[in-house]
């Protein structure tokens, strides 16, 4: 199942706080996806220290678009 955090209209910190909602949120094969206008380094940080991957792409509007899963 996708989780989406649609956050190109959130001001910091909130695309990162709803970023980490929904990674404690996934269950098995679960994927977060997150539109963001910015690149989103401190994430980053977070993601590679707890084991995630992810792919960046193009989302709507020209966004990022990061797709994270569990690296377990």
């Amino acid at each position: 199942m996708e989780i989406l955090v649609d956050a190109r209209e959130m001001q910091p910190p909130e695309p990162f706080e709803r970023t980490m909602e929904a990674l404690d949120a996934m269950r098995p094969g679960d994927e977060v996806v997150l539109w963001i206008y910015r690149q989103p380094t401190p994430l980053f940080n977070v993601l590679k220290r707890n084991g995630y991957l992810w792919a960046e792409g193009t989302g709507p509007e020209q966004c990022f678009e990061y797709r994270i899963r569990s690296g377990n």
